[in-house]
């Protein structure tokens, strides 16, 4: 499955009287597993920014006067999403800019099917438990080191570490169905799966083998835990 995981800055928290996209991360995921394809930019947002924000995402006015708007990337945005799902931490706050966006420029807007919200999943798995991006980041062992401002796509790149825990990923990676996923071709490729293991018996552990085995553990005086395994075998 491919999906992208993504974030934004903005100028403020509502798109609807006049905030604008500032900067715009994005990661392509397939499988929850990053392809190490990203899309990164910043944004004119045609009006200030407030000093609060500037001190949470360190885009001032100056540094975006000469940044092409969003019109300008509309296009590539839309070509390095494709049909992949989108997915965002809060998703209902960055599909609101992304639509309005999109719904100022006459392109059609993303339906809320298109969209997952990684906050909601958290919570789910969480209940109770903070989860804010820098929460779960610290629950995952995932480093902040990078982070020293908001950034769009510093964010997005932690939210796909993020993501693939969520969505137990790493433990998907390691199949140990015997069926591995399919290949680009369509091909499955099986693996057999290892008959389980017979306990051991006379005919396996010779009459040697149990004697040096009890010798060794009288060498290692109150030894009743590997006694109780000489025992077993």
């Amino acid at each position: 499955m491919r999906e992208i995981v993504f974030d934004t800055e903005t100028t403020g928290l509502d798109p609807n009287t006049g905030d604008r996209i500032t900067e715009l991360g994005c990661v392509e995921v397939i499988d929850c597993i990053p392809t190490g394809r990203t899309y990164h930019v910043y944004v004119n947002p045609e009006r200030s920014t407030p000093k609060e924000v500037v001190e949470i995402t360190g885009l001032t006015d100056e540094f975006l006067a000469d940044k092409p708007i969003f019109a300008e990337h509309a296009d590539a945005f839309l070509d390095f999403v494709g049909d992949g799902v989108l997915v965002a931490h809060n998703a209902g706050f960055d599909r609101g800019f992304i639509n309005m966006e999109l719904a100022r420029l006459g392109k059609p807007i993303y339906p809320d099917d298109r969209f997952k919200d990684t906050a909601a999943i958290a919570r789910a798995m969480f209940p109770g438990s903070y989860v804010s991006l820098d929460a779960l980041c610290k629950r995952f062992d995932i480093s902040l080191e990078s982070r020293d401002k908001h950034g769009a796509l510093i964010d997005a790149l932690l939210l796909a570490e993020v993501y693939l825990e969520l969505t137990g990923g790493r433990t998907r990676a390691l199949d140990l169905s015997g069926r591995g996923e399919a290949g680009s071709n369509g091909d499955v490729v099986e693996f057999p799966a290892r008959p389980a293991r017979p306990k051991a018996l006379d005919s396996r552990v010779q009459n040697e083998e149990r004697a040096a085995h009890k010798a060794f553990i009288e060498e290692l005086g109150d030894a009743s835990v590997w006694s109780q395994l000489s025992v077993e075998l």
